[in-house]
């Protein structure tokens, strides 16, 4: 059997890995032994943190919603219990949205939730 010499394939990871890891403190951005572990830790990060993002922004619009609604007279678990009695489906994407850059509109949906 012929030998193969790996020299364009193993220059290709290299400089893969390398671009992977550029912007990496210290020896991570430069250094195989370092930057291979660290991006594997970074992917890793990464695939965990977009699942963390969607619940801290839960957590971010619940406390909007609920500001808003205590500048209107009640409080946030009963007006989205009052929303889903009365019928309306805005999710709190869209209420955080409302309750902090429209105050008005929100207002008129907490009253439309009272009727």
């Amino acid at each position: 059997m012929s030998r193969v010499k790996r020299g364009t394939t193993h220059s290709k990871r290299r400089k893969n890995l390398l671009k992977a890891v550029k912007g990496f403190k210290w020896g991570r951005k430069s250094k195989i032994r370092l930057a291979r572990p660290a991006m594997l830790k970074a992917g890793t990060y990464a695939y965990r943190d977009r699942r963390n993002k969607k619940r801290s922004f839960r957590r971010l619009w619940n406390i909007k919603i609920n500001a808003g609604a205590r500048l209107n007279g009640t409080t946030y678990s009963k007006l989205i219990n009052s929303l889903k009695q009365a019928g309306i489906t805005l999710d709190r994407k869209v209420m955080a949205e409302l309750a902090e850059k429209k105050p008005a509109v929100f207002a008129k949906v907490v009253e439309a939730t009272k009727k």
